[in-house]
């Protein structure tokens, strides 16, 4: 291996902290819009407004890229349709789960989306880890339930949430994969460009889809995103370098060890949330963290 590809091959550790830098903004600007548009709605702004400038760069590493040429076959479809739906659905389930079993809980639930990950690439697409990059993914799974478990879970529905909980981590974990399947069956020579691409072609389907709903039940949640552009423009423009962020680390890794890199996400917010709300971290979360750490760094030597 030449120095140039093992500099490319490596690119995926920083393009995921890249995406979770970016997803932390995200979040930020849906969180203050959330109000108004609802959970859905805000979840929409995410794909509708970031679809412009996610075809802006698919442009944009085309003029780079001319020697590339797709292949939009049945296997790129399915796997891509597979991933942009259970992506939606993975937020649906979050979105039961919180609403039963209570919101830390649904949270801390959804971190399962790491092994499951781990699990679904290694039986349905054939991704093969390392020892070590095994027990990184279970100390990182480990330090994440102790990280985010509420001390005193409340909802009316704990055991049925808890269920939804884990079909969030499911179908999540099973979106990164299809994506990766995607992305690598589309242009398996320049993966930069497949992944731009990728990510265009699955926010154009989740859009049309997540439109079409609000357009059908919740028509005052498309007039709210409307109203609030600046707000949607932010976080279009956010959630689209996030996401591109997201699909070229898939295109060059198998999707555990992303997503386990992808926890640096935690630290950021509780920096933003400290300065942001004066929140303090106590003795549990520094441990945990630690070991989140740790088996992050174990899970990148794959």
């Amino acid at each position: 291996m030449n120095a140039e590809t093992r500099m490319l091959t490596l690119l995926w550790i920083p393009a995921t902290v890249f995406a979770s830098a970016f997803q932390v903004a995200r979040n930020a600007f849906q969180r203050g819009m959330m109000s108004s548009t609802g959970p859905w709605g805000a979840t929409l702004v995410r794909f509708l407004f970031g679809l412009p400038f996610s075809l802006l760069f698919v442009a944009v590493v085309s003029a780079f890229t001319p020697t590339a040429h797709p292949d939009f076959t049945a296997v790129f479809w399915s796997a891509s349709v597979t991933g942009a739906l259970t992506q939606v659905l993975a937020t649906a389930a979050l979105l039961v789960a919180m609403n039963r079993a209570g919101f830390a809980v649904g949270t801390a639930l959804q971190q399962s989306s790491l092994p499951l990950a781990a699990i679904v690439g290694l039986i349905v697409f054939h991704d093969h880890l390392s020892g070590l990059a095994w027990l990184g993914v279970g100390i990182t799974t480990a330090g994440l339930a102790a990280l985010t478990w509420p001390k005193n879970a409340t909802g009316p529905k704990p055991v049925s949430g808890a269920l939804f909980g884990l079909l969030s981590g499911l179908c999540f974990g099973f979106s990164l994969n299809a994506y990766r399947h995607a992305v690598r069956a589309l242009e398996p020579h320049h993966p930069i460009y497949s992944a731009i691409v990728g990510v265009a072609v699955a926010q154009a389907m989740q859009s049309a889809v997540l439109t079409l709903i609000l357009a059908l039940r919740d028509p005052a949640a498309l007039r709210a995103i409307v109203k609030g552009w600046r707000e949607s423009i932010a976080a279009g423009l956010c959630g689209a370098l996030a996401s591109s962020g997201w699909f070229i680390a898939l295109a060059l890794a198998p999707a555990a060890p992303v997503r386990a890199v992808g926890v640096v996400e935690a630290p950021m917010a509780a920096i933003a949330a400290r300065r942001l709300f004066a929140e303090r971290l106590h003795a549990r979360q520094i441990l945990a963290g630690a070991a989140v750490l740790a088996g992050v760094l174990l899970t990148t030597l794959r």
